[in-house]
This record gives C-alpha cells, sequence and structure tokens, in this order.
C-alpha cells in the first residue's frame, strides 16, 4: 500500500512578518527537521500544491523550498512517484531515532590544545576578561584609547588607501614592509640602544605571536625554560604550552636572580625577561645582574628573550638601554610592540633576531602567519616618519606621569596604612603592597564584584608570597575615577582586613 504523504500543517509555522523570505523558511526548517530525524529516510512529502495550500503561500514559493532541498540532495524527486526523504540519510540517521543537532563529540585534544586551555583557565581573572566586558579602573596592559589621535590616522589610513590598496592587495614581503622595518630600526638604536640591522628586524602580529613563532623554532617539548617569578601569566602559557619545562626563578629588588636560576637549570634552553621593568614588580635589572645573564646563555649556548613590553615610559631618566645592546654574544633576541603606545587592536609587534636567526625566523613566519596586514604597516610607517609617533610618546609620557603622581597621592591619603606604595620609574602600573595577614585575591575578588578591575600579585607567582599586593594600572582612568577607585579600594580592604581568619 502506497505510503501517504506527511500532513505538514500543524509542524511548520511561517512567519509572514520576517526578513527571510518564506521559501526560504520552509527549506530551513525541513533541512532540519530532516537532519534531526523528524522527517525520516523514505518518507513521502506533500507535494508542492498540496504544500502550498496546507501554509498558506504560493505554489512557486513552495516549488523555490523543494528545489533548494533537491539541489542539497536532501529530497529526491520522481515523476510518478511524488517527493520523499533522501534515503542517503538512513545511512547516518537511525530509523525512529532523532538526532540531536546540539550534540557535543567526544573531544581528544592534541597536548598542546590541552595544555593550551588548561593555561587559559589557570590565567589571573583580569587577563580573562572578555572583550565585550566593561573596563573597570585600574585595568592593567591598555593604553588611553580616548587620548589616540583617531581621526590623523584616519587620514593616513584613507591616503593609503587612495594610492597604495590596489598595489598591497598580493602576497607581501614576509618580514614585513620595508619602510616600517627601517623606521622601527632607527627608532629603538636611538631611544632603546638596540644594535641590528634592517633585515634583523622582523614583523609579528604582536609579542604572543612572536614568542609562539620563537618557541616553536627554539625549544623541542621537554627543554628547559627560565620564567621570571612573579611573572607574566600569557607568555608563561605560550611557552608551557608548546611543551617548554619551566623553571621559575624568582625576582627581587635587582631584577632576575641569575645565581638561582643557575642553580635551578644551570643548562636551560632559553630564558624570558623583562629586564627594563619587570612584570609585574616594576623593578629594572641591575647591571650586574644583566652581564651574569648574559654570560649564562653565552656559557650554556642559550637564548634570551628581551620583552620590552611598556620601557618607552620612564619618567624619572631617560630609558634604561635595552639588554641586547650589551650583548656581544648575539643570544638576545628583542621583542616589541605597540600595543601599549598606540592601541592593542592594532596587532602589530616585531623582534629583532641575530643574524643567525633570520632565515629559520622568516620560514616560520611563512608557513604560520605569513605576514600580518599590510595597510596597517604602511600607515604605521608613515606615523613614524612624519614624526607623529614621537609627539604622540611625548606627550602619552607626560599624562600618564601626571597620573601615576595622582594615584600615589591618592593611596597615600586614602589608604594610609592599608596600602603601601612606590613610585615606579617606568610603565603603566604600579605594585601596592597590603598588610600582613590580608589576602590579595580575596580584595580583588570584592573588588571586581564593584567594577574595580586590580590584580592580586599572588595570582602572577608560582611561590608564596610572603606578603600579598596589589598590581594596579594608571593608564585608563583620569583624576575622577582614580580617585573614586582609591576610596572603593579602601573601603574594600578594610573590609578584608577586619574580617576574622
Amino acid at each position: 500500500m502506497r505510503q501517504r504523504p506527511v500532513s505538514l500543517r500543524e509542524q511548520l509555522h511561517l512567519a509572514h512578518t520576517s526578513v527571510v523570505p518564506l521559501h526560504r523558511q520552509i527549506y530551513l526548517w525541513m533541512r532540519q527537521a530532516i537532519l534531526d530525524g523528524q522527517l525520516q529516510p523514505g518518507q513521502r512529502l506533500p507535494s508542492t500544491r498540496t504544500l502550498a495550500s496546507e501554509l498558506g503561500v504560493s505554489r512557486n514559493t513552495a516549488s523555490s523550498a523543494y528545489e533548494e532541498l533537491q539541489a542539497e540532495e536532501f529530497i529526491e524527486r520522481t515523476v510518478g512517484s511524488g517527493t520523499v526523504v533522501a534515503r542517503v540519510f538512513s545511512q547516518q540517521l537511525p530509523r525512529g531515532e532523532a538526532q540531536s543537532s546540539q550534540e557535543t563529540p567526544s573531544l581528544h585534544l592534541s597536548p598542546l590544545g590541552q595544555a593550551l586551555l588548561t593555561q587559559m583557565k589557570s590565567l589571573p581573572l583580569s587577563f580573562r576578561r572578555s572583550p565585550s566586558q566593561e573596563p573597570g579602573v585600574f585595568r592593567l596592559g591598555v593604553p588611553d584609547l580616548e587620548q589616540f589621535p583617531s581621526a590623523l590616522w584616519s587620514q593616513l589610513l584613507a591616503r593609503h588607501m587612495r594610492r597604495s590598496l590596489s598595489v598591497s592587495l598580493d602576497y607581501q614581503e614576509i618580514a614585513g614592509y620595508p619602510a616600517l622595518r627601517e623606521a622601527i630600526a632607527a627608532h629603538i638604536a636611538v631611544t632603546r640602544g638596540v644594535r641590528c640591522q634592517v633585515d634583523q628586524v622582523l614583523i609579528t602580529p604582536g609579542t604572543q605571536a612572536s614568542l609562539d613563532l620563537l618557541g616553536r623554532i627554539l625549544v623541542s617539548a621537554g627543554d628547559t625554560v627560565w620564567m621570571e617569578d612573579p611573572g607574566y601569566p600569557p607568555a608563561r602559557a605560550v611557552l608551557e604550552g608548546i611543551g617548554a619545562s619551566l623553571a621559575f626563578v624568582p625576582v627581587d629588588a635587582q631584577g632576575l636572580d641569575v645565581i638561582a636560576g643557575r642553580a635551578l637549570a644551570p643548562r636551560a634552553r632559553l630564558a624570558y625577561v623583562t629586564p627594563s621593568h619587570q612584570f609585574p614588580l616594576g623593578v629594572t635589572m641591575k647591571l650586574e645582574r644583566r652581564l651574569a645573564l648574559l654570560q649564562w646563555a653565552r656559557e650554556a649556548q642559550a637564548w634570551i628573550l628581551e620583552d620590552d613590553y611598556d620601557s618607552e615610559y620612564r619618567f624619572n631618566s631617560h630609558p634604561v638601554e635595552a639588554l641586547q645592546g650589551l650583548d656581544r654574544a648575539n643570544r638576545t633576541i628583542y621583542l616589541g610592540s605597540f600595543s601599549k603606545v598606540l592601541f592593542p587592536s592594532l596587532r602589530l609587534g616585531y623582534m629583532v633576531v641575530p643574524e643567525a636567526l633570520i632565515e629559520p625566523c622568516k620560514a616560520a613566519q611563512r608557513f604560520q602567519m605569513i605576514h600580518p596586514p599590510f595597510l596597517e604597516q604602511m600607515v604605521l610607517a608613515d606615523f613614524f616618519m612624519e614624526g607623529h609617533f614621537a609627539r604622540h610618546l611625548r606627550r602619552m609620557r607626560a599624562l600618564y606621569a601626571a597620573r601615576r603622581t595622582f594615584l600615589l597621592t591618592s593611596l597615600e591619603r586614602m589608604c594610609g596604612h592599608l596600602l603601601t606604595a612606590h613610585p615606579p620609574d617606568a610603565g603603566l602600573h604600579l605594585v601596592a603592597w597590603l598588610p600582613p595577614g590580608v589576602s590579595d585575591s580575596e580584595v580583588e575578588q570584592h573588588a571586581g564584584m564593584r567594577g574595580i578591575e586590580v590584580v592580586a600579585l599572588s595570582s602572577l607567582s608560582r611561590q608564596p608570597l610572603a606578603q600579598g599586593g596589589l598590581v594596579l594600572g594608571y593608564a585608563t582612568g583620569d583624576e575622577g575615577e582614580i580617585q573614586a577607585g582609591v576610596h572603593v579600594l579602601a573601603d574594600i580592604i578594610r573590609a578584608c582586613h577586619k574580617a576574622p581568619r
């Protein structure tokens, strides 16, 4: 006996006011019903005339929906036999058993994938914030974006859109836009004491990308890497994610303790350091320690990754010259970024590599990232060469110096014995130490609930700290916001200080 067609009158409901055409609504519903098993393989469907009558649409609308379904092989249409659900689905969807479109597949990550996921979950809350989340006062790692000369940048961008877009659409030089590399080499030679030729400067999508690329070509799974402790969690995550075994080397008032590093891992393959403005403590590595680090790298045939993330902002003196400029053994790789000097979404950074690493790094770039967007590289080159970069830097240095002073004054006035902070020589953040017995993670949690974005120092350290501290950024808030934030923070610390332990 011939199977009767299924009636769709009670199941398929059309939204006549939707922007989605009616034939498309029919197609989407039937496609999903077939995938879910609601419409079974071989089941007869109504004719286009019957379907149009049931749904109150034109026959052309019904025909258009069936034509799309047939084109994608969801239904079979035979003259004299009518229309049925494609029998091919009987091989994938068990007859009479609906398959949920939300089924979660079994997840088997590679060791790298699992390590990166674990590292992401272990990051401090401030480093895991959603980009759409409203930023709080004292936020770390971001400049004051309202102060960026957006109109000027737009003009430079429009100029290159008119003049250069057509010639920049194809693949470009892997190492980056030559004019930008020349501008960077000239700038860091004067301001940071970096010794390099233009061909040693390679443009990347930022420091994280540079770390990932360098880690993959210099570190094998199981190799030991020196990591500052306390230190920068995203760098730790990248290096541990590629399979490195991390040796957490303590940092004190003089910077990385090289003697401790030698004792922990004398034959480490690589060391990641922030010598000019250590993250998060803010100290500058003393010359004796710098020379000792370079001596160790030369003896161990190890590499040094120097992350110079915000050294442009030095307030009390000329910026301390880069470690790379002292290195005569060519074991230091200098990493720079424009995220904190210009704006984070620019996603442009650079690395200065020893000559021996130029070709290996370019080969890795060729297969890993090719090159960052070229139009932005050309705009940034003009921003340098026309003097806008230097002017913007001078203006922002003065602004951040004033905000640093205002934050320190506000902490002294409103927090008094609750927080102890010293003026950092450089950068966009400072560390304020809590009274003994007060949990910095507890303060961080309560502050976050009130829109205050501080980072507990203990969350950045692998070794237990003798005293808790808070890392406070001062770049993004004006004086009113800073004052209000300090007032709230003082209330929170008082409550935590009095709370029973």
